[in-house]
């Protein structure tokens, strides 16, 4: 069986509308506003071409400046340092830590991460997280310069490491990436909640693996 591991907001804090409030809080004076202000940043091409890696942080610090009106210096307090500030969520990576020893002690089960994450905080997390070594390896998106939920990054996993679609039960906190990854094959595992997890995957591995052959269920469908 083959776990895959969104990390922000699975295994590492990612509270977007907090940063906001607490560096841009004169543009975002509620949490409403700060939630507005946190979509209009991160869900638009000018975060999401850092993210892929097509364009450096100042480049995307530039055009959300000009784009939304704000102070580029804050922008950047805000954002140049988020590798260092990323924490690991205590609850999730003690989940993760007991994957890693029921593999390590035999059990046919790897363990893999699927991470949208520009390169600079993918290299400062590489230093800073020791628990991704436990994983057998993994695809940060500033790296191929492929986002999820495109098709392409999941097929890149699974070519690189081989995982049958049947046999792999993918984590993300994005209901479109978990989309995506069921329409790819696998089988997925919203995570809106970082404490659920733990009985959420359970209840998907003991679903898992009392199937045979082709069809496998996943908690909602047969595939």
């Amino acid at each position: 069986m083959n776990i895959v591991f969104d990390l922000g907001a699975v295994l590492l804090t990612w509270e977007p509308a907090v940063l906001v409030q607490a560096h841009l809080g004169a543009h975002a004076p509620t949490a409403k506003a700060a939630h507005a202000l946190a979509r209009d940043m991160f869900h638009h091409e000018d975060w999401l071409g850092f993210d892929r890696g097509t364009h450096p942080l100042d480049v995307a610090i530039g055009l959300m400046a000009t784009r939304l009106g704000l102070p580029a210096d804050k922008l950047d307090a805000l954002l140049a340092p988020m590798g260092e500030r990323l924490a690991p969520i205590a609850v999730t990576v003690e989940l993760l830590n007991g994957l890693r020893q029921r593999r390590d002690a035999g059990e046919a089960l790897k363990l893999y991460y699927l991470s949208n994450m520009p390169v600079p905080y993918a290299r400062a997390l590489e230093r800073r997280m020791s628990f991704l070594q436990w994983f057998d390896g993994g695809i940060f998106s500033g790296d191929v310069k492929l986002l999820k939920p495109q098709r392409e990054i999941y097929a890149l996993l699974a070519d690189r490491f081989v995982l049958k679609p049947q046999m792999t039960v993918f984590i993300d906190d994005s209901r479109a990436n978990v989309d995506a990854a069921r329409v790819f094959g696998w089988h997925a595992v919203h995570c809106e909640s970082p404490t659920a997890l733990p009985e959420q995957l359970a209840r998907q591995m003991t679903a898992l693996s009392g199937t045979t052959g082709d069809r496998c269920h996943d908690g909602n469908r047969r595939i």
